[in-house]
């Protein structure tokens, strides 16, 4: 691609071009001439922390687009010139070239992937596959909760995607029972732009195929995934896109999405998801921006499932719940947390009955207080000071067993 109105950076061979951890990430780079290595330094990933880039390549666009610290360090391998795009200026980047676009969308789309893949291995121990075989088991759920409406979709889209799956005769009698129609209402996919839902509508359920993301125009959505009982994972506004990770892959939905009061969308499909992008530049900069945001989060959620101790662990999901909001790092300065210490058991995963001597320890000073219920830090930089300590102390640990077992 031409560089037009961009800065061009040239760095000599062996140079750092970005440093993971570094806050100054108001530009991303696409690669000229010359060749990049780029590396992490995030335990969980060390195994393929390494990749090589050239021209047409891009880097930085997590942290950039996020307005988060850098994820990666990026080392010029020979002489590198390189287009540094600031975030400012990518709307311009995509009318210009909108393939630039796709590439990062897809690119990303994979990352997300590979990262909740890893974080279900870490917190589940299991693969936790998304296939339509599963539909059947959500739509067990949902009848043992009487949420029949929520049963009768799972039930119908199963027989959809597995007519004669082992499980097809029990959900056509389930059906029966519920005297629901076997066959899933028409959605209309391909030619009805705008949607509208009634409160409590199953808009698309975790395990099925999807054909399309959607925007949302009026109302309020959740998305909720089943695991061992209904989780909440978000709750989204008028502007947010969610699905966006069907249309790009040929994968099963990761989450459901339920209407939350009545709700009107906007869905784009995949034969014209391209052509919006081209017309609609703010569209493609939403979903970019969106996107690296889950994979920053993603990548700090693997980080953190990867501090042996469990005291760094706590310390770390504390200046995490920081680092979301973006809020200054500036010394001697206090935070209250609005959640308590149950919550926070429950971000790392200790049951209450393991938790008094974990508490103990990391009250255990001026740090970390409670007040009426909530969580205080009284210095959050000296709480980004101890987050880092127990990360890099994780990361040291498992290199040396990494050398021993070479």
């Amino acid at each position: 691609m031409s560089a037009g109105q961009f800065k061009v950076e040239n760095y000599m061979a062996n140079s750092f071009v970005t440093v993971e951890g570094k806050k100054n990430s108001e530009n991303f780079f696409i690669v000229l001439r010359g060749q990049v290595k780029i590396s992490t330094d995030n335990p969980s990933l060390t195994d393929e922390a390494s990749s090589f880039l050239g021209p047409g390549d891009f880097f930085g666009v997590i942290s950039c687009m996020s307005g988060h610290a850098r994820t990666e360090t990026a080392i010029a391998v020979s002489p590198l010139s390189a287009i540094s795009v600031r975030r400012e200026q990518f709307g311009e980047l995509i009318q210009k070239n909108p393939a630039v676009a796709m590439k990062i969308i897809r690119f990303f789309s994979r990352k997300l992937r590979e990262y909740d893949l890893s974080i279900t291995q870490l917190t589940l121990k299991n693969s936790a596959d998304e296939t339509p075989e599963h539909l059947y088991k959500i739509g067990e759920y949902y009848l043992s909760k009487r949420i029949f409406n929520h049963a009768v979709y799972a039930f119908q889209r199963y027989l959809v995607y597995c007519p004669g799956g082992p499980n097809s005769e029990n959900a056509i009698n389930r059906l029966k029972q519920l005297k629901s129609p076997l066959k899933a209402p028409n959605q209309d996919e391909n030619n009805k732009l705008t949607r509208t839902y009634k409160d409590n509508q199953m808009i698309f359920c975790e395990n099925e195929y999807g054909h399309e993301l959607y925007i949302i125009q009026v109302g309020q959505v959740k998305i909720t995934k089943i695991v061992h009982e209904e989780i909440l994972l978000a709750v989204l506004k008028p502007g947010d896109i969610f699905g966006e990770m069907a249309i790009l892959e040929n994968r099963p939905r990761s989450a459901s999405a339920i209407s939350f009061g009545e709700v009107t969308l906007m869905a784009v499909n995949k034969s014209n998801f391209e052509t919006m992008v081209q017309a609609q530049p703010q569209l493609a900069t939403k979903l970019i921006t969106l996107l690296s945001e889950r994979i920053w989060t993603a990548y700090r959620q693997l980080e953190n499932l990867t501090i042996n101790d469990v005291i760094g662990r706590a310390y770390d999901t504390l200046l995490l719940q920081i680092e979301k909001q973006k809020i200054l790092i500036r010394p001697k300065q206090s935070h209250n947390f609005q959640f308590g210490v149950d919550e926070l058991m429950k971000m790392i995963g200790i049951p209450k009955e393991k938790s008094n001597a974990m508490l103990a320890q990391l009250f255990d000073g001026k740090l970390i207080t409670i007040d009426e219920g909530k969580i205080i830090c009284t210095d959050i930089s000296e709480l980004e000071k101890v987050s880092q300590f127990y990360r890099k102390k994780s990361l040291m640990e498992k290199k040396r067993e990494a050398s021993k077992n070479n």
